[in-house]
């Protein structure tokens, strides 16, 4: 493995995958993914303990680094639809590990 620069101004880790490697964020991306689009209400559904503020925080970094598309449509009443971007599906088979990592080792992680 390449060794880490922990320098905050060119470290990887603090600057990209500090920004999406939260809990909320690879939820969104992992449910984009099975879904091509939802809308905001169907997000909402499918992670029910995530709060109204942070899924709309989530979704906006996300679309800020690119990872997720937001398309509105000039409808009544407005309509908003997320899905992942080229760059969020090359992401997926990262997550996709990290899910099969998290399965396999549950019960030894969440032992108190």
């Amino acid at each position: 493995m390449k060794q880490i620069d922990l320098k905050f101004p060119t470290c990887p880790v603090r600057n990209v995958l500090g920004r999406f490697a939260d809990k909320w964020s690879l939820l969104v991306l992992i449910i984009l993914h099975t879904q091509s689009k939802m809308r905001y209400m169907e997000l909402r559904n499918a992670i029910p303990d995530i709060s109204q503020k942070m899924l709309t925080c989530t979704l906006k970094q996300l679309e800020h680094d690119h990872l997720i598309n937001r398309k509105a449509f000039a409808e009544i009443p407005p309509r908003v639809e997320y899905s992942l971007t080229e760059l969020g599906k090359s992401l997926v088979p990262i997550i996709e590990e990290m899910i099969e990592w998290a399965n396999v080792h549950f019960d030894v992680v969440t032992k108190g």
